[in-house]
């Protein structure tokens, strides 16, 4: 299985498949036909090209879960990871059910904060600021307004519903950090988790001051600065935050005339030092803009970097850091467990199903309808 191999020295030129991939591709194809309509399989853009050719909707985590939702398939076979499956499961009926192929398919930076630990930091939080919690604030005072990036397990989105907060992705954090200051009030601030680059970046690009930030870090003293504009968890994703300056120094070089391109979860000066940053999508668009022959330099996970390499033939499109690893969790879906869940599925099982509790469901729910609210 490519799971045996070390990751960093995957060759992701070479999309052959041998005797065994190609026979598990076949399976999975006629299982998908067999199950017709009834089955749904939703592939991230960063899944490998071998998990890509079976999805039947390609996307981020939330455009997919929103496509999910509207889908009428009783089975969701989400190829992404566990936060991702818990979205897809409160948005769509209680009908359908999201399998996830992979249940140890996580998030190292989802997994960075803990409920309790948001619960205990925002009591400490709360008290050294003396703001308000928007759900028992009274008229005009001031509060904190806690926003969690999509990156973060259900639970953590039922908090932000239950105390005023919202649910922002990579591409609308700035409207929707706009939209919780101006329920915080003119000395409110945010609470931003789990992801502190991307938190910083957006904060940094809305005209917040760095002195008015504050980075908090569970377990350690955290002194939040007089009139502080933005709490940023201490969490990172792995694959985004190897990505530096160095690095861009290197591609122009090397290609003067050539662009970059990073993700918001890169460090501030990465992002800084770039010609552009976005999400996925964004991404994914800026690449296809470019004038044949650009050389673009990109920072984000390898599997996406090399499909559009593939897809732009008049481009040479290459990862910003040439030995950078996939991201490990998303790389525990691998097709044979996409073929042992259809199988399962096929013999009237139910494998891995993701399910959130309802109780959970309520806040995450008006969290995320509150984000699909705003016009961005």
């Amino acid at each position: 299985m490519t799971m045996s191999l070390p990751m960093c020295a995957i060759d992701f030129t070479n999309d052959t498949m041998g005797p065994e991939e190609e026979a598990i591709a076949d399976r999975i194809a006629q299982l998908k036909k067999e199950m017709g309509e009834d089955l749904l399989i939703l592939g991230h853009h960063y899944q490998r090209d071998q998990i890509v050719m079976h999805a039947d909707l390609l996307g981020d985590s939330f455009l997919l879960s929103e496509l999910a939702a509207k889908s009428n398939a009783k089975n969701i076979v989400f190829c992404g990871v566990h936060f991702m499956a818990e979205s897809a499961d409160i948005l769509t009926s209680d009908e359908q059910r999201v399998i996830l192929p992979n249940m140890r398919a996580g998030c190292s930076m989802a997994d960075m904060a803990a409920l309790f630990e948001v619960e205990t930091a925002w009591e400490q939080i709360l008290d050294q600021t003396g703001l308000s919690d928007p759900a028992t604030a009274k008229k005009g005072e001031s509060c904190l307004i806690p926003v969690t990036y999509m990156n973060s397990a259900a639970e953590l989105k039922d908090f932000c519903g239950r105390h005023g907060g919202i649910v922002c992705t990579s591409s609308n954090a700035s409207g929707i950090l706009q939209w919780a200051y101006d329920r915080a009030g003119p000395n409110g601030a945010v609470l931003f988790f789990p992801d502190q680059h991307l938190g910083r970046n957006t904060g940094v690009s809305m005209g917040i001051p760095l002195d008015k930030m504050a980075v908090w870090t569970p377990g350690e003293e955290n002194d939040i600065p007089n009139g502080v504009k933005i709490v940023l968890w201490h969490g990172f994703c792995s694959v985004h935050k190897r990505f530096t300056v160095a690095q861009i120094d290197a591609f122009r070089e090397e290609h003067p005339n050539g662009v970059v391109v990073v993700h918001p979860e890169c460090p501030l000066e990465v992002v800084q030092a770039a010609d552009a940053n976005g999400s996925t999508e964004y991404i994914r668009r800026f690449v296809a803009s470019q004038e044949p022959g650009t050389h673009i330099a990109v920072g984000t996970e390898i599997n996406m970097v090399a499909r559009l390499n593939a897809q732009h033939e008049d481009l040479e499109v290459q990862c910003l850091e040439p030995t950078v690893c996939p991201c490990s969790t998303m790389y525990m879906i691998h097709p044979a467990y996409v073929l042992d869940v259809l199988e399962r599925l096929s013999d009237g099982e139910i494998p891995n199903q993701v399910v959130v509790e309802k109780s959970v469901q309520i806040g995450a729910k008006i969290a995320l309808e509150r984000m699909l609210s705003i016009k961005q």
